[in-house]
């Protein structure tokens, strides 16, 4: 397992190079406009102000005045102060994506900029309520890792995570939480105030090294066991491809993939439990004990060599006669993010969202996405005892297979 020896020299990394971009107006003119999905000219209709104001600032052709950014706040709901926070700190190419060929580019740059703020955020959060920031095993070198690597990564990170190295995976939320990894639910805040998810996108992720913060963010589906899949993989990116970031993107995807079903799944109990004799009902069954799709478990069998090509087609042939491939059976809780909520309210109270937004120069909108209020009651201490089991079954994997 690699692990960074210096904590403080990624911290005073980091602050020396945002020390090195004061904040631009016309720069953050651009970001909010890439939130909001708003041109230069639908912007100008919504606020009163001219479009060739708004180009001639994002230009830096003009500087930009007090009263006309107060008019643009104050259309869009958004602060003031937003326009002259530094940006974050991430490397925004350094980001990886999971999303399908859906995925449109304007909806990619939208995407960008809400988890550049909300990294920005949760960053600012972590570091004024001093919570600890995670230790994970990474990957180095240029090369593509074979099976075996991914599968020894997973099982490190499990141990990161304290989790058990052969039992099913309860919350990953929050385990990942636990462990110092911020986990954020994102939407795209439109202009009439409505919320949209990002088609064709599932989860973005970045991590410095140990020091650092490290946030995923997953657009939440109607599925639990695809929002889980999308946590492992992306967790499977800082672990993987932190210190890797040339690998072709297929390459990296593919053992993002592994690394997932290889965390879900732990070797031991996939080669003891997957075979070519499993029927449809056996696989339904594995995924309310795994919180894991049938189609990934199959998929897990076929890595592994234990279900071979034949009835892997098999299978899912008899998926896409039941109209499976989409809307499979037995349903899998949605986890409940917590920590980003807990570590705001600390700071803003129990209604944090108007003073956090204002204080932490964010779109409100954004700041309820990435820390929605919480939906159960937990006590909060439980959230910061890092280390506490996680044995028990906090999200329940409800059959609604017979057969």
């Amino acid at each position: 397992m690699k692990r960074w020896n210096s904590t403080s020299r990624t911290k005073k990394r980091r602050k020396a190079e945002q020390a090195m971009l004061a904040a631009a107006p016309g720069e953050r003119l651009k970001t909010l406009r890439d939130i909001l999905g708003l041109t230069q000219i639908q912007l100008a209709e919504v606020s009163g102000v001219s479009q060739p104001w708004i180009s001639d600032v994002e230009t830096s052709t003009r500087d930009a005045t007090t009263d006309k950014l107060a008019q643009i706040a104050e259309a869009t709901g958004t602060p003031l102060t937003f326009f002259s926070v530094r940006p974050s700190s991430v490397p925004l190419d350094s980001l990886r994506f999971r999303k399908n060929s859906a995925a449109r580019k304007s909806t990619t740059r939208r995407v960008h900029a809400i988890y550049g703020e909300s990294y920005r955020v949760t960053e600012d959060l972590i570091e004024l309520e001093n919570y600890p920031t995670p230790s994970l095993p990474f990957a180095i070198g240029d090369d593509p890792l074979e099976n075996d690597a991914v599968e020894q990564f997973a099982s490190e990170a499990r141990e990161a995570l304290r989790l058990a190295p052969d039992k099913p995976i309860p919350h990953l939320t929050r385990a990942l939480e636990r462990a110092g990894i911020a986990v954020a639910p994102m939407v795209l805040p439109g202009i009439d105030g409505e919320e949209h998810t990002a088609v064709g996108h599932f989860g973005v992720s970045y991590w410095a090294g140990k020091g650092a913060t490290a946030l995923i963010g997953y657009f939440p589906g109607y599925q639990g066991d695809r929002d889980r899949f999308t946590l492992a993989h992306e967790l499977g990116h800082l672990v993987l491809h932190t210190f890797r970031p040339r690998l072709p993107l297929p390459q990296a995807e593919a053992e993002a993939n592994r690394f997932a079903t290889a965390l879900l799944i732990p070797l031991s109990r996939a080669e003891a439990e997957l075979s070519d004799s499993l029927s449809l009902t056996d696989y339904a069954r594995l995924k309310s004990t795994w919180g894991v799709s049938m189609q990934a478990i199959i998929m897990r069998g076929s890595s592994l060599g234990v279900i071979g090509d034949t009835r892997k087609k098999s299978l899912f042939v008899q998926l896409s006669a039941k109209g499976w491939r989409k809307i499979e059976p037995v349903t899998v809780g949605h986890e409940e993010p917590k920590l980003v909520w807990t570590l705001l309210s600390r700071r803003f109270g129990d209604r944090p969202y108007m003073r956090g937004a204002e204080q932490l120069a964010i779109h409100p909108t954004v700041l309820r996405s990435i820390a929605p209020t919480p939906l159960s009651k937990e006590s909060s201490h439980q959230l910061f005892s890092r280390g506490q089991s996680t044995s028990g079954k906090v999200v329940e994997f409800r059959k609604r297979y017979s057969g």
